[in-house]
């Protein structure tokens, strides 16, 4: 599967400024007051990305695969 797109999504909880996800994958994710998806976001990381939306500890990444326009949360 291939990750065409990347989301934060609060509608749980709220991102908690951990910055796992930026250090994990720093050509996508950026934490200056709450996680951002970066605007030049290399999305070609897949592997980091995938590991960092799977370690987020209140999972508010969401990933879309094979631009399916769905919004999957990894750990749901």
């Amino acid at each position: 599967m291939k990750i065409t797109n990347v989301w934060l999504d609060e509608s749980k909880e709220d991102c908690t400024m951990c910055g796992l996800c930026q250090t994990i994958a720093p050509k996508v994710f950026e934490v200056p007051h709450k996680m951002v998806v970066r605007e030049d976001a290399d999305l070609s990381a897949q592997d980091e990305t995938f590991k960092a939306a799977r370690s987020c500890p209140v999972n508010v990444i969401a990933l879309e695969f094979n631009n399916s326009g769905k919004r999957d949360n990894i750990d749901e």
